[in-house]
């Protein structure tokens, strides 16, 4: 009885939970439990004998568990020793194997390798990691812009999604910006295009998911979109992207839109409850984002206010006290002159002193003080005037020869937004004037697919000669002024920052025979049309998108 096993090895490999399979020198499967075969997705253990499997099998010599270079060693569950698999079917989305092995003794030529299936716990662990690093991006000094880039990169990444895109509302509640994406291409005329979408008939389910406040799903949205002619100028676009259904979540914050959250899911992934929670939740963190910037603004505006309320004082306390002195210095020398005597020269000399130190005090400070105090120059007088006045003002004062360009539809820009340009084009000419040691400028400025745009060439002697030597950022690339050499620090992050603040981008070019140019390009709003018991203007009615309450049942109609 002692000498006979209670239960046969093939008895328990059969009932073990996990999956477990041998190898052979060749990593290609020779035995696999019913475990490892429905784990694999076949019908039968013959489907998968002699296939090679996803597992790395241990050198000569080596230790198991040890870690091979091509698989994945982040953080996983499971023991020390345990390494994760990636298995792509042919069909469906991927799964992730933890796994551990060993060879036989008894024959080295043979490895047996126990493993489980350990996607979903994975996959909630990224979940996890993308709401702690968008936390961090939420808390570090960075742009509007780069933050919510950060928020969709975590979502692709967590998810595994073809791409995200995250859209925010202006103060007014009205008009649309692609503020944050991943995954998509960057493409300056998106939302012209979009907009021509809408303009031939599409249906933007984004606005249904901004007016009804709830999120929208829309199973095989790419074939509907493929099949429609309505969207036709986004076809060549978005069929970059390997996608298939289409969720977009509301932002909102404290009760209000704030924007929304585009996710293109890729073919084959499936759309269930969780993912819509942690949809919602980094929708949750992007609105955040949005609703702090709005509060930051606010407060940086208060701050302007109080400043200016402050000079406004000093003015008072400080420059009409020195004028006052002047006064009483002049009325002292007609006092004196009044007499009919003869002035010493000394006193006179004396007076002229005290009276011309007071004179360039005040000028100093009233010039200081009313720099500070003026109105915006392009809130005053429009874009286009407020340039041509900087431009004929530094003409003057340094003999550049300027060459300013402008088209149409400069005046249609809204007044923050034309002011932020120009103080970017006037910290451009400012560099130009300090650094480039130029001849001749070149400006152009204008509007053209619903883009507003700039430029500022001279004729200089480029970054590296100028003491720049990091290199400009790449054609598409989203900022990246850090490479600029005229002036590195605050007068180039605020021209970043100020180009993404409306979502646009500043890119820099330069070489030593070729001086330097700086483009930025801000993509205008979408206007969002206003809510109303009929259809709204630009939109036809089309079969809606697919609420979460409902059972998704595609229809190949809707555009």
């Amino acid at each position: 009885m002692s000498g006979t096993p209670l239960v046969g090895w093939d008895d328990v490999a059969a009932a073990l939970p996990d999956g477990l399979a041998v190898l052979d020198r060749t990593g290609r499967f020779v035995r696999l439990n019913p475990a490892a075969v429905a784990l694999f997705g076949a019908e039968d253990e013959a489907d998968l004998l002699g296939a090679p499997a996803p597992f790395t099998l241990l050198e000569e010599g080596a230790v198991a568990g040890e870690a091979a270079p091509e698989e994945d060693h982040s953080e996983h569950p499971g023991h020390a020793d345990e390494q994760v698999a990636l298995w792509a079917p042919p069909s469906g989305p991927g799964r992730e194997f933890a796994y551990r092995s060993r060879t036989l003794r008894a024959d080295p030529a043979f490895t047996v390798v126990s493993f489980r299936d350990v996607t979903d716990e994975r996959h909630r662990q990224r979940r996890i990691a993308a709401m702690a690093q968008t936390s961090i991006a939420l808390a570090s000094e960075v742009s509007l812009g780069s933050t919510l880039d950060a928020v969709a990169r975590q979502i692709v990444q967590a998810d595994g999604l073809a791409g995200a895109q995250i859209l925010i509302l202006d103060s007014t509640g009205r008009e649309l910006r692609l503020m944050g994406s991943a995954g998509l291409r960057h493409w300056d005329v998106f939302l012209d295009r979009l907009l021509e979408c809408r303009d031939r008939g599409a249906r933007l389910c984004m606005l249904d998911s901004l007016t009804e406040r709830k999120p929208i799903v829309v199973p095989h949205r790419w074939s509907q979109i493929r099949q429609d002619p309505a969207w036709e100028p986004l076809h060549g676009y978005l069929g970059e992207l390997n996608w298939d259904s289409f969720v977009s979540v509301p932002l909102t914050a404290r009760g209000r839109a704030e924007g929304v959250l585009n996710a293109y899911f890729a073919p084959g992934q499936e759309i269930g409850g969780r993912t819509l929670e942690f949809l919602a939740a980094m929708a949750e963190q992007a609105a955040l984002a949005v609703d702090y910037a709005t509060l930051l603004q606010r407060e940086r505006e208060g701050a302007r206010r109080n400043e200016r309320r402050r000079l406004a004082r000093d003015l008072h306390d400080s420059i009409v006290q020195q004028v006052f002195s002047i006064g009483m210095q002049a009325n002292a020398v007609g006092v004196l002159g009044g007499r009919g005597e003869a002035v010493p020269a000394e006193a006179v000399r004396a007076f002229a002193g005290e009276v011309g130190a007071l004179s360039r005090t005040v000028l100093a400070d009233l010039r200081a003080m009313v720099h500070e105090l003026r109105p915006p120059s392009s809130t005053r007088l429009g874009l286009q005037d407020a340039v041509s006045a900087l431009v004929r003002s530094t003409e003057n004062r340094t003999g550049l020869r300027f060459r300013l360009l402008c088209g149409r539809d400069l005046d249609a820009v809204e007044a923050e937004l034309a002011e932020d340009m120009y103080r970017i084009v006037a910290e451009a000419i400012h560099n130009v004037v300090k650094h480039a040691e130029a001849t001749a400028v070149t400006i152009r400025l204008g509007v053209r697919d619903h883009t507003l745009s700039a430029s500022v060439r001279d004729d200089g002697r480029g970054l590296a000669a100028s003491g720049g030597g990091r290199g400009a950022p790449r054609e598409g690339e989203r900022g990246g002024t850090d490479g600029q050499g005229w002036e590195h620090g605050y007068g180039l992050t605020t021209m970043r920052e100020r180009a993404e603040r409306w979502g646009g981008s500043m890119r820099i070019r330069s070489g030593a025979k070729s001086g330097t140019t700086v483009r930025v390009v801000i993509p205008l709003p979408v206007r969002v049309p206003e809510p109303a018991r009929s259809e709204p203007d630009g939109l036809r009615r089309a079969p809606r998108a697919v609420p979460l309450s409902e059972t998704p049942d595609p229809a190949p109609s809707a555009s």
